[in-house]
């Protein structure tokens, strides 16, 4: 059986990453509060945002603000959203 986690985006229990997405304490925070679902959803999210916006991510302040991105759409807080792109209610 794998283990559950209580997302914070999701607001359930979960299945739960088997490992942390990115080293260090933030790492394991996200493994912790995240589930691989939502994890799932914010890499698809930062692709079309990498994508759309045109990121350079050998360049720092871009890495900063797409972890920026990530913490308000892990939070459920609103986030940048690709020309074009209309959500679904």
């Amino acid at each position: 059986m794998s283990k559950t986690v209580f997302c914070k985006k999701l607001q359930k229990d979960l299945p739960a990453m088997t490992i942390p997405p990115m080293p260090g304490p933030k790492g394991i925070e996200l493994m912790e509060t995240i589930s691989l679902e939502a994890w799932e959803s914010w890499k698809s999210h930062q692709t079309t945002l990498i994508n759309e916006k045109h990121l350079d991510l050998s360049q720092a302040e871009a890495r900063s603000w797409l972890l920026d991105q990530m913490e308000k759409f892990l939070n459920n807080e609103e986030v940048e959203q690709a020309s074009g792109f209309n959500a679904l209610d």
